[in-house]
């Protein structure tokens, strides 16, 4: 991780008529860091996910990648230009081969076919798929399907990954699986965001944490420091957290 800044979120603010979902929030995403993006449930953190993406464009302020104003590009381009992302629940072609799925990411960086399917099955050897490739996607099991989705967002060649909820509804051996994995893709350089409500998995794992409430960002530093913080534990983490 370098002070270098890749990611920059500026004074974003976005709202669904009468409803503000993110007010007026600003982050910096620091090259090959691995940021965790915690809050209570309606705090935002899937909104500014969306928008950093490109699912939505804010009502107003500035999401910058490398230095270049991104704002108005749609999710393709910036797919494009090194994000990718996976989703809280996952998004399969059912009717593909888990091996086509994964192809279908690599193909924004390998313009031919072959090149597209070697980049595929090394991704699905990187994230313990291999032997599934010629599986239908829809046999896959729901932790499977979750590889299957990083997988995908990975064969895109990302500098910055968008990880959602990935660790949700995993026993506590496919978790430890999941960190590993996670830690891989971090040591391959990749900045990495995720959004995680399994705050014992995200807080050892992640570089620093940024904690939204009501929209607005509450904390944000070193994760033993924002567990700390009275700030979060009354809105957020509750009295188990306290410090005695």
């Amino acid at each position: 991780m370098t002070n270098e800044s890749i990611l920059a979120v500026r004074h974003v603010t976005r709202r669904f008529g009468g409803l503000i979902a993110n007010s007026d929030i600003s982050l910096e995403v620091r090259r090959g860091e691995l940021l965790g993006l915690i809050g209570p449930n309606g705090a935002g953190k899937s909104t500014l996910f969306n928008l950093i993406a490109g699912t939505y464009a804010p009502t107003s302020g500035e999401i910058c990648l490398d230095g270049d104003d991104i704002t108005s590009l749609p999710d393709t381009k910036r797919c494009a230009l090194g994000i990718a992302r996976t989703f809280q629940v996952p998004r399969s072609f059912d009717s593909m081969s888990v091996l086509d799925n994964v192809i279908v990411g690599a193909l924004v960086r390998r313009s031919g076919a072959n090149q597209a399917r070697e980049q595929a099955l090394e991704t699905l050897d990187f994230v313990g798929l291999a032997t599934r490739a010629a599986a239908p996607a829809v046999e896959l099991t729901p932790p499977e399907k979750r590889r299957l989705e990083l997988a995908r967002a990975l064969a895109t060649e990302p500098k910055l990954l968008l990880l959602d909820e990935v660790m949700t509804g995993l026993t506590p051996v496919e978790a430890r699986k999941g960190v590993e994995l996670i830690r891989r893709i971090s040591d391959r350089g990749i900045t990495i965001v995720m959004v995680e409500h399994v705050m014992e998995v995200v807080m050892p794992l992640v570089d620093r944490a940024v904690v939204l409430n009501l929209g607005k960002v509450l904390a944000q530093g070193h994760p033993k420091d924002v567990v700390r913080d009275e700030s979060v534990i009354a809105a957020y983490l509750g009295d188990r957290h306290r410090a005695t």
